[in-house]
């Protein structure tokens, strides 16, 4: 793989990892979540943690899954709206 593919990969990447927080963030406020730390506390979620998810820090799988059981979503919910195929 050229550099610049794994360049334009890594972009793609960050981009995507912007949009799950985004939606993560969007969601908790839409439920009356304001507050992300009180909404971590209220859910056993690391307030850190949550705070860099929201922010397009990198996540694992498993705490994606748990972020949204938290919020009370399923994964065809979360990414049935604001992912349109546009990035790759």
């Amino acid at each position: 793989m050229s550099k610049a593919k794994n360049e334009e990969d890594s972009e793609n990447i960050k981009e995507i990892l912007k949009l799950v927080g985004a939606r993560i963030r969007s969601i908790r406020e839409a439920k009356g979540e304001r507050n992300y730390e009180k909404f971590a506390f209220k859910h056993d979620l690391n307030r850190t943690q949550l705070w860099r998810y929201e922010n397009g820090e990198d996540l694992y799988f498993s705490s994606l899954l748990k972020v949204l059981s938290a919020l009370d979503i399923t994964l065809a919910e979360f990414f049935g709206e604001g992912f349109d195929g546009s990035v790759k």
